[in-house]
């Protein structure tokens, strides 16, 4: 848990400007970031430092059930499918696919709360909180698909396209090349793997980020609903702005999950494997 609020700390910025590029809408947006180092510093000279803070209490409020969700229902995923006659690598990566989709469920509403705020260009001081947010959203769309579950079936596809690709990559290989008797050429061996594993799996599923959060930031005309549906919503970025589009953001989104998906794994072999050997 304490890693994973160090985690969130430390990555949130990236995790702003990602959601800002992933808004915008091409070049003809007057709110268009011309690059990376752009989006920072305009970030930074009209919001403060804490605009990149923007939507970081959903996240970490969110960080123990969605941690515990994801590990926990992999490893029940993985029992269940050692009983059919799926190989093993197939059944890893199934799993994993199992275990996204489960942690989509539970986190899509604090996502809502989390791109609502991110998007919002106003200093940190006049942003509302987090709180009030998600009243304001419950009380003008509701639960629904409309409110707190708007855009369930992108951030379904983010999460399990993602965890396919990370847990079953990252174990496959990690077996298929040999473990080395020095601890530390072996803690670098599992990191660069996780890091190979976060990286393609960022690479794979951002289409489906970029439609989350195109549904549930705001909308172009106020009170005129454009974005509507995961692929859809794919389809019409694709039309309007072109496939690269549909990758707004990766740089970021590497940048934050690569090494944070790297440490992430180790954290959780490690431990898991002292809870086997003293409990």
């Amino acid at each position: 848990m304490v890693l994973g609020l160090v985690e969130i700390c430390l990555m949130h910025p990236l995790d702003v400007v990602k959601t800002r590029f992933q808004i915008q809408r091409g070049t003809g947006d007057p709110n268009s970031y011309k690059g990376l180092g752009d989006c920072f510093r305009t970030i930074f000279r009209n919001e403060g430092v804490f605009g990149f803070y923007k939507g970081i209490l959903p996240p970490i409020v969110a960080e123990t059930p969605k941690r515990a969700v994801k590990f926990f229902t992999f490893e029940q995923y993985k029992k269940l499918l050692n009983l059919t006659p799926l190989s093993p690598g197939v059944a890893l990566s199934v799993a994993g696919l199992g275990a996204g989709l489960t942690e989509a469920v539970v986190v899509n509403p604090f996502e809502v709360v989390k791109v609502s705020l991110q998007a919002n260009r106003d200093s940190f001081k006049e942003q509302p909180s987090s709180f009030a947010q998600a009243r304001r959203i419950i009380k003008t769309d509701g639960f629904g698909r409309n409110g707190l579950n708007k855009g369930l079936t992108s951030t379904l596809g983010r999460h399990g396209v993602f965890n396919m690709i990370y847990f079953g990559f990252y174990f496959n290989v990690k077996d298929a090349i040999p473990t080395s008797p020095d601890p530390t050429l072996e803690f670098l061996r599992k990191f660069a793997i996780g890091l190979v594993s976060g990286t393609i799996s960022s690479c794979v599923n951002i289409p489906f980020d970029v439609a989350k959060s195109r549904i549930q930031g705001p909308q172009p005309v106020p009170g005129e609903i454009k974005y509507r549906t995961c692929f859809q919503t794919m389809a019409l970025v694709y039309r309007e702005e072109g496939y690269l589009a549909l990758y707004k953001g990766l740089v970021p989104k590497i940048m934050r999950l690569g090494p944070g998906g790297a440490v992430m794994l180790l954290v959780y072999e490690y431990v898991s494997g002292w809870l086997q050997k003293n409990w």
